[in-house]
């Protein structure tokens, strides 16, 4: 799909643009989580050199372990300043699943980095309506700084699925409903036995309201999300691919792997 003598050289990273949107090509996961790693802690450190707070969202995904086990090596971050959202989160789950998104933050990130407020979305809230509105204005309240995000099999971004997904939403937080395709993945990635135990229900960020970060930084690996990226870079910009609307972002960069590549 993206073809470069230095990729199939093993070499990297190779760095290429499609619209607006900056790409970075790197031989291996490990070596694509640590150059996104070491870019998002200096895009911290530059922010808090500016501001006393900076807010930042996070995915939740196997496809991000790298990505969040690099940037937790990185010294010089000032987590304690650092405001914390997640992306999404499934409705109904019992408060102590794994599967949870805060649950696998906890895990990956946040027990590790210690950042100063983390703000979780309540996917068992009894009014959800309320709930996403308490979480549009808990973001409200800071300027979005950095979003931290990967892609789905299908082309989502947090849980804003294909032909679904609203480029011009007026709300930043929202209920949905899963796409099939989103439910299988989950099972296909471990984080479910059988497909009839993921959620059919989540809370997700917006389109506008990942777009509203200053910067994207946009991790995905993995033969399985190739068809993804074709469609992201290749195709019109569109819901029908809902990662392609960050080739119209400002600052925003994909970071992939070979495979993702489809080198």
């Amino acid at each position: 799909m993206l073809s470069s003598s230095r990729a199939q050289a093993g070499e990297g990273p190779v760095r290429l643009q499609v619209d607006r949107l900056r790409i970075e090509i790197y031989p291996d996961r490990q070596r694509m989580g640590m150059a996104a790693a070491r870019a998002v802690a200096r895009a911290m450190q530059a922010a808090l050199a500016r501001q006393s707070q900076v807010a930042m969202a996070f995915a939740a995904a196997p496809s991000q372990n790298q990505f969040l086990a690099a940037l937790t090596s990185l010294p010089g971050v000032d987590w304690p300043r650092i405001a914390a959202f997640q992306l999404d989160e499934y409705v109904g789950l019992p408060p102590a699943a794994p599967q949870r998104f805060a649950a696998f933050l906890r895990s990956h990130l946040f027990d590790h980095v210690r950042p100063g407020v983390i703000h979780a979305l309540d996917g068992n809230a009894r009014d959800l309506a309320q709930e996403c509105g308490r979480y549009a204005r808990l973001l409200a309240r800071y300027p979005p700084e950095i979003a931290c995000i990967g892609v789905g099999q299908n082309g989502h971004v947090a849980f804003n699925e294909p032909d679904v997904a609203d480029f011009d939403d007026e709300q930043w937080v929202k209920v949905v409903e899963l796409d099939p395709r989103s439910r299988r993945q989950q099972v296909q990635d471990g984080c479910f036995p059988a497909v009839e135990e993921v959620p059919r229900r989540a809370l997700t960020l917006t389109m506008p309201a990942v777009m509203a970060f200053k910067q994207i930084y946009c991790v995905v690996p993995g033969a399985e999300k190739a068809q993804a990226i074709r469609e992201m870079l290749r195709g019109p910009v569109s819901p029908r691919c809902p990662a392609s609307i960050l080739r119209c972002h400002p600052q925003a960069t994909l970071y992939l792997d070979r495979a993702a590549a489809g080198l």
